[in-house]
């Protein structure tokens, strides 16, 4: 199978925060992409950087050497790849189809089986985490799942979208770790809203808690990014706090899937369903550390 690199015909489908960041990049790095979304009014800075505007997934697909997806979830990625117009009506044998999103392992496996069995095309699964900053900075994290010699050959345009490249095993394989990556944000994020509350009710600033923190053990991604955010209350998505539920289900499914004992997914996924149902599922999961202070009594 060829390298696909520039300025290789490739597509992209689905122009979220996220999707149309990975779009930019991958016209920075010179390929000629055609793009596709269900409002067109997303697409129209990726048509004035020379984008080209497809009208259906089927379109996008003819005379694509790799299409890149990023959807919500299982349902999307379904009708986009073989709905009425979809990728699969108009996908080559060879080429290489790569879902950005977050969707349960199992299904991305049946899809990945269900496209080369009827079209001879190539799905890796890819979810990614760096969230919208890394999707601009082109910096993301991607889990790869599916066919090693199709990823060999997408490696080029993944290499536009991510920094970190990881090709994990069989279709399926980076849904898996993705439900890994989730679980551990869901759960630190908790650990943090909590910190900070007790930090809050025993009268420290804090700010200068979390700067105390960065300096030790307890430093992470979280501890940087969205402790921050729960202190300055900047909590407009980013990745919204119902899309952050989505994905702890799915984690809480993978571990019941393989037989691990999960206490800490449990928990985590509990308190993504208690931060929707209160009324704060569009704002960013960062929001967590709202519901976290006021469940222990204090103000906003």
């Amino acid at each position: 199978m060829d390298t696909i690199s520039p300025p290789a015909h490739v597509a992209f489908i689905g122009l979220g925060v996220m999707g149309a960041a990975m779009a930019a990049n991958i016209v920075k790095a010179g390929f000629a992409l055609a793009v596709h979304n269900r409002s067109r009014g997303k697409a129209e800075a990726l048509e004035a950087s020379g984008a080209r505007w497809a009208s259906t997934p089927a379109e996008a697909a003819r005379g694509a050497a790799c299409i890149g997806l990023c959807l919500p979830d299982t349902p999307d990625v379904e009708a986009v790849l073989f709905g009425p117009g979809g990728l699969a009506e108009g996908v080559e044998a060879g080429s290489v189809v790569i879902d950005f999103s977050t969707i349960a392992a199992a299904p991305a496996a049946g899809f990945a089986r269900r496209l080369l069995e009827e079209r001879g095309a190539h799905l890796l699964d890819s979810p990614v985490s760096g969230g919208p900053g890394g999707a601009r900075d082109g910096t993301l994290t991607c889990m790869i799942g599916g066919d090693a010699i199709a990823f060999e050959a997408a490696h080029p345009f993944l290499q536009a979208v991510g920094k970190t490249v990881t090709h994990l095993g069989p279709p399926g394989a980076g849904q898996v770790c993705k439900s890994a990556n989730q679980l551990l944000v869901a759960a630190t994020m908790q650990a943090v809203s909590e910190a900070l509350a007790l930090g809050r009710k025993a009268g420290l600033d804090p700010v200068a808690m979390r700067q105390a923190l960065l300096g030790g053990s307890a430093r992470s991604f979280v501890m940087e990014n969205h402790a921050k955010r729960m202190i300055e209350g900047t909590l407009q998505p980013g990745f919204r706090a119902e899309l952050m539920r989505k994905d702890t289900r799915l984690s809480l499914a993978a571990m019941r899937d393989h037989g691990v004992f999960a206490p800490a997914t449990a928990m985590a996924a509990q308190m993504m369903e208690a931060l929707v149902n209160s009324g704060r599922g569009g704002m960013d999961s960062a929001s967590l550390g709202l519901l976290v202070a006021e469940l222990s009594g204090l103000e906003a």
